[in-house]
């Protein structure tokens, strides 16, 4: 019996527009690139995101997709669900490039040495954009204008994020966040992921995952704001069991699922091991996290079946091909988002939708 081929590859010999690291992130911003025009291997099976239908457990995370035109673009390349990137109560501008730096890198855990800078991208970078946002009128009017243009089937997530002061409580944090939240859900975002974790920035907003108390004091006030429509919280690098299960237990009242991770944090040096970003630790992102992104889900997941918890899960970080795919979904989780490897080749999800689909 013949095995039935899929028609050939429509993007074979297509110079797809990508995200370009050696300009800024506004000169990004302002690009438009095109949806493209090809037809979308199905796959096989029936694909929820945290209840909600969907064709594919692929996503796009937060980092690539700075606005709707962006979305559009990597919607028509075999991405289901895609998350608008982070936003904010009151505009902040981007960090000083560069914002993606390439690094030679070992495996990363906490005692990783130094990323290494290098000149050209070969699987990592580090990532500096400090959580930029627009002015809320544009991101909200933006988010509305998007959710309209995406195919039915097409899952618009918005990432929100507070904006502290030094002197701001708990409480007023996490009315920020609810009020991004809302906002985001005014536009018709079909659901929220609230980022608890940015390995660039050392305030509160970007530490929550680190307090489970806290942690859940925000998430109760986002779950008030969201109504019935799905919460997902990010959070960073967790490796111990206990620190998993307090977590897990202070967030499962009111998030839908967890999504992990976001980066690994190190400090990056250049060839002859001086500091770059000012010695500040930076997100490393792509293939030099993805044994430590995959230890943790599966750590997550074991957990939070002990504890017969509702949570799902969402990997991110190092997912780069089919092969990664699989593993991650026997590993426990529920869907995965891509970014670097999105970044690098906006042609990645078209094709690991064929290898998925294959027979």
């Amino acid at each position: 019996m013949n095995t039935p081929r899929l028609p050939a590859d429509p993007l074979k010999g297509l110079s797809l527009p990508r995200y370009d690291r050696t300009q800024s992130f506004d000169w990004n911003c302002r690009r438009n690139p095109a949806p493209a025009r090809i037809e979308e291997p199905p796959l096989p099976g029936s694909w929820t995101y945290c209840g909600l239908p969907v064709h594919s457990p692929l996503g796009i995370a937060a980092g690539p997709l700075p606005n709707g035109r962006w979305i559009r673009y990597y919607a028509s390349l075999g991405f289901d669900v895609l998350t608008y990137k982070t936003v904010r109560s009151r505009p902040r501008t981007c960090y000083p490039m560069p914002n993606l730096q390439p690094v030679t890198v070992s495996p990363l855990g906490h005692s990783a040495a130094p990323a290494v800078s290098a000149p050209d991208m070969h699987g990592s970078w580090a990532v500096s954009f400090g959580m930029p946002s627009r002015h809320p009128d544009l991101w909200r009017a933006d988010v509305a204008t998007t959710r309209l243009a995406l195919p039915k089937h097409k899952l618009l997530s918005v990432s929100v994020v507070a904006t502290p002061s030094d002197d701001w409580t708990i409480e007023n944090l996490a009315e920020d966040f609810a009020r991004c939240a809302r906002w985001a859900v005014d536009g018709g975002a079909d659901c929220i992921e609230a980022n608890f974790s940015c390995p660039n920035v050392t305030s509160t907003d970007g530490q929550l995952y680190r307090s489970p108390e806290s942690a859940a004091q925000v998430a109760a006030g986002l779950r008030q704001a969201v109504g019935p429509k799905p919460l997902l919280i990010k959070i960073g690098h967790v490796d111990d069991e206990p620190s998993a299960r307090k977590l897990c237990q202070a967030l499962a009242p009111f998030a839908s699922a967890l999504v992990m991770v976001n980066c690994l944090s190190s400090r990056v040096v250049d060839q002859h091991q001086h500091p770059l970003f000012g010695g500040e630790p930076r997100g490393i992102a792509g293939e030099g996290i993805r044994d430590a992104v995959l230890t943790q889900v599966r750590l997550f997941a074991r957990v939070i079946q002990q504890l017969g918890l509702p949570l799902k899960l969402v990997s991110v970080g190092g997912i780069g091909s089919a092969k990664d795919v699989r593993c991650h979904l026997e590993a426990g989780a529920h869907a995965v988002q891509l970014a670097t490897a999105a970044m690098v080749d906006p042609g990645i999800g078209f094709r690991i939708r064929r290898s998925l689909a294959s027979p």
